[in-house]
């Protein structure tokens, strides 16, 4: 794996802590303090990707599916990124 292989590797390894981080998070809907803060941060940086997968990936009854397929997508990324 290159240098740029492996730092593009660990950026994407990020953003899936950060999709994670925000689910959890949007389970328990914090409305203020610092909590709240770091939730929409957060969502400022998650949400524009999971959108992509929201348009066309319908929730099923009360559940969001669309971060897991946002999920499948970073990791099929580090995949390719891995055979670098």
């Amino acid at each position: 794996m290159s240098q740029g292989a492996y730092i593009a590797y660990q950026v994407v390894q990020f953003y899936i802590y950060l999709v994670i981080a925000y689910v959890l998070m949007s389970w328990l809907r914090p409305t203020s303090g610092l909590i709240a803060d770091i939730y929409r941060v957060l969502g400022s940086i998650v949400e524009p990707f999971i959108g992509i997968f929201r348009r066309f990936i319908p929730p099923i009854g009360m559940i969001d599916v669309s971060p897991i397929a946002a999920f499948l997508v970073l990791r099929l990324i580090q995949q390719v990124l891995l055979s670098l």
